[in-house]
């Protein structure tokens, strides 16, 4: 497959995506690739770990192919993205679940399925120009591929703040929110990667790590947390948070403003619904299975081929949602992540 490398290397399992043109964005096919390989490796005693990295320089990979997904769904045919959705997350889970180390190279753009590829294993190795983000919102989605467990589990209210902006984060902060684990120069991942091969001891990855960068989020984290309601419990109202955000002259906080200003108002409700659902013995397949229920849903009742259409089809950047900011009502967004019935995600 050109869109995909799989192969073993000494003691590794080794997956490289191949399609620095499309920044590595993950297709249906690639995806049963992934899933097929690790299924086969689980079992392999000569495979050892499994290293994931990706061709290019610009992305590991910057999300889902999501053309198709627009293709159909406005054809009224909506099996096509619900298929690619159940299928990508039982892969997903199936990393986060792995009975062996899986290392993730982590470079340029991360973003949305490359969160589910590269951010669920055991070894996430960042470097200087990793770009990691959950940009959902903007395109009538949600922080899924079990992004909302990550958010779920980072510091304070960090989460919804990395969630409902789609903030896009450097090494420090990602390791810092639980996006990655390690931070080494990129200079230095070829023969790292050589010698998990030539190994197949995981622990290389630790011992050859650096000091994190600083976190600029950890520094901002106390005003963060009480804009964004930290210790409230309760939903976050939006309305309230831009009225917080006004006036803020912090990066962070001019740049949550104009985003959450422009983002989906029924895909902000919901993430901030999902993050909040999930509880400390909540894991992987819970998060993915709540997630699903929002996909299932999302191009015949939510914001997404409008926002696929604003942001990628037609570019004007002029989504014209279903709700304005403050217009949402409860239920409507309850309705989005109530259970499917016999169309449950299962694994």
């Amino acid at each position: 497959m050109s869109d995909i490398l799989i192969r073993t290397e000494g003691r590794a399992g080794r997956i490289t995506l191949t399609r620095p043109k499309a920044l590595n964005a993950l297709n249906y096919d690639m995806c049963m690739a992934i899933d097929k390989a690790l299924i086969d490796w689980a079992d392999d005693p000569a495979v050892a770990l499994v290293v994931i990295d990706a061709e290019g320089e610009r992305a590991f990979c910057a999300g889902g192919d999501i053309a198709e997904m627009y293709a159909t769904g406005t054809r009224g045919d909506y099996g096509y993205g619900r298929r690619f959705w159940r299928d990508e997350y039982r892969m997903n889970a199936r990393i986060a679940g792995y009975g062996k180390p899986v290392v993730s190279f982590l470079h340029g753009f991360v973003m949305g399925g490359g969160v589910g590829i590269g951010c669920h294993g055991s070894h996430r190795v960042v470097g200087d120009t990793s770009r990691i983000a959950m940009p959902e919102c903007g395109i009538g989605l949600i922080p899924d591929v079990g992004g909302t467990l990550i958010l779920a589990r980072a510091p304070g209210r960090l989460g919804h703040y990395v969630g409902l902006t789609g903030a896009q984060i450097g090494a420090g902060d990602a390791i810092h929110t639980g996006f990655a684990d390690h931070y080494l120069p990129e200079a230095g991942w070829p023969a790292l990667i050589a010698d998990l091969c030539a190994s197949g001891d995981a622990g290389l990855v630790a011992a050859r790590a650096m000091a994190a960068p600083e976190s600029p989020l950890a520094a901002a984290q106390a005003d963060i947390d009480a804009v964004f309601g930290a210790g409230t419990g309760g939903p976050v109202d939006v309305v309230a948070l831009l009225s917080a955000l006004e006036g803020r002259e912090e990066g962070w906080a001019t740049a949550a403003h104009k985003a959450i200003g422009r983002n989906s108002p029924l895909s902000m409700a919901c993430t901030d619904a999902l993050i909040r659902a999930l509880g400390p013995g909540d894991g992987i397949r819970e998060a993915l299975a709540q997630e699903f229920r929002f996909t299932f849903r999302s191009m015949e009742h939510g914001d997404f081929l409008e926002g696929v259409r604003a942001q990628i089809i037609d570019k004007d950047r002029n989504p014209r949602w279903k709700h304005t900011i403050g217009g949402l009502a409860g239920d409507e967004a309850a309705a989005m992540l109530a259970p499917l019935g016999p169309d449950e995600l299962t694994f």
